[in-house]
């Protein structure tokens, strides 16, 4: 079976230095908010490009606890995407706030900067961005309205680690940047942890407080927080990854470029890269007007595939019953033909050239 994602040959890679790295942690018997954290938050900020990082417990807290630490709350507007993992959206639920959807772009399937404005009321409090698949969003249009309406930028990057926009890593280009280590992406824990990044000293404060009960020191709150902390063995883990990022990342555009030298002639739409971005590449989404049929065989054939995401957040029965009756027509059409091919650092050429000889 070729694997969209292959964690026996990652582990076969760097098992070595993961045992140490937990072993270390083991044997210190620290295992909350230590040395491995302080670390690995220096270590992530400094490689994205900010001053502060704050670890968590997961992807979602990252966007929650970001948000409120912009103080949003219930019965704000926050604009978003609806082609996106449901945890983007469930974390301005989460708030009290009302995800407003724009529609995205039908060639990189990204947020349409153009749409925002219409979407902007005296309710909208921030704008989150998805850095989709590895892929930058278009981010000047997006700084220029959040200047101008005075609307501050969380940019969701847990499928975007060390992906680039005219040079700068997303993450820093926004307000904050949340970021996930869920295990499949290109820098995952071996569990749940996630990541907030930022240059700005009174927010990364509010963040270091509200991610433990709301403490100003122990046991004491001035606000109200929540438990979101990220542990000394993912820290731990993550550091050992962080050092492969750039190389593992790299092997990813490679195969990408394998994958659209070798597609170019086929019947898929294709992933394609603006010129201002450079993709990293979390997923390669194609696009086929029979994609359930593809799907389907190339499972038979051995090959591992997923769907990115197949049903729109605006149209799952928790945004109905909120009431969620919008159209948006790109996204709805998108969603039926999207697919997404095995990626990962450890596909082999001869894997990739079955992939295609399956596909074709």
């Amino acid at each position: 079976m070729i694997k969209m994602v292959d964690f026996e040959r990652e582990y076969k890679e760097i098992g070595k230095e993961i045992r140490e790295a937990i072993n270390k942690v083991l044997e210190s018997g620290w295992f909350i908010l230590g040395e491995e954290v302080t670390n690995f938050e220096k270590e992530f900020s400094k490689y994205i490009g900010t001053k502060y990082g704050v670890g968590l417990s997961s992807g979602t807290d990252a966007i929650m606890i970001s948000l409120t630490a912009l103080g949003v709350e219930n019965g704000d507007e926050v604009i978003t995407v609806s082609h996106t993992s449901g945890a983007t959206t469930m974390a301005i639920l989460l708030t009290g706030a009302k995800p407003i959807f724009v529609d995205i772009e039908e060639d990189t399937m990204l947020m349409d900067v153009t749409k925002i404005k219409a979407k902007i009321t005296n309710k909208t409090k921030a704008i989150v961005p998805v850095h989709l698949y590895g892929n930058p969003v278009d981010m000047d249009p997006l700084i220029e309205i959040s200047k101008r309406y005075n609307l501050p930028i969380v940019e969701d990057c847990a499928q975007a680690h060390g992906a680039e926009y005219k040079g700068s890593k997303v993450g820093s280009i926004g307000k904050l940047g949340a970021f996930s280590f869920y295990p499949t992406k290109n820098l995952g824990a071996y569990g749940d942890a996630g990541m907030i990044v930022t240059s700005d000293e009174g927010l990364y404060k509010k963040l270091l407080m509200l991610r433990q009960y709301g403490w100003e020191e122990r046991d004491k709150s001035v606000m109200k927080g929540v438990n979101s902390r990220l542990d000394e063995i993912q820290a731990a883990i993550l550091r050992v990854k962080l050092e492969h990022l750039d190389e593992w990342n790299e092997k990813r555009r490679k195969i990408a470029e394998l994958y659209n030298n070798l597609l170019g002639d086929s019947n898929l739409i294709l992933p394609i890269e603006k010129d201002y971005a450079k993709h990293v590449y979390y997923l390669y989404v194609v696009r086929s007007k029979n994609r359930d049929e593809l799907k389907y065989h190339l499972l038979k054939n051995e090959i591992q595939t997923q769907i990115h995401y197949p049903v729109p957040i605006h149209k799952q029965k928790t945004y109905l019953d909120l009431g969620y009756k919008i159209h948006l027509p790109v996204t709805e059409m998108e969603c039926n033909k999207i697919l997404s091919l095995p990626m990962n650092p450890w596909l082999k050429e001869n894997e990739i050239e079955k992939i295609v000889r399956v596909i074709k």
